[in-house]
């Protein structure tokens, strides 16, 4: 690899993190890839090629799953309704805000809100969040299990 591809490479990098903590500090908020990537000035494709190739997954899914997880947090709070928490983490539509609830956690978001209602009181929150994280590939139906 020449010290010039090198560089670009290293600038590329920035400019993903760039995006991912944008998507982490904005999740709620109306995002999609074109504007995510001309804010770094990089193409569409570009960006989508290269997060995919960075984080293991693309811009709209990691975006996704954190709203997912905000949405998790919320629900084992039990105080605001499934179509209330899905407008809370920034979804225009509750089929499909079920739906990628449904694929990340393995169960609908009204029946993880039943199960889950007040399940981490007490525990610090960096230990719910980190044992409620949804899991890829339809594994998270034993995360519940290992808060029982």
């Amino acid at each position: 690899m020449t010290r010039a591809s090198e560089d670009q490479r290293r600038r590329d990098l920035v400019r993903l993190r760039r995006v991912r903590d944008r998507i982490d500090r904005e999740y709620a908020l109306p995002l999609d890839v074109e504007t995510l990537a001309r804010d770094v000035h990089l193409s569409a494709g570009h960006l989508s090629r290269g997060f995919k190739l960075a984080y293991g997954e693309s811009p709209y899914s990691y975006l996704m799953t954190r709203r997912i997880e905000r949405a998790m947090a919320l629900l084992r709070r039990g105080d605001l309704s499934v179509t209330e928490v899905c407008f809370e983490v920034g979804c225009s539509s509750l089929g499909t805000f079920s739906t990628r609830f449904s694929e990340l956690v393995g169960m609908s978001p009204s029946a993880y809100r039943e199960l889950t209602a007040g399940i981490s009181d007490g525990l610090p929150a960096c230990v719910a969040k980190q044992v409620t994280r949804p899991v890829r590939n339809r594994e998270a139906p034993g995360v519940i299990a290992h808060l029982a």
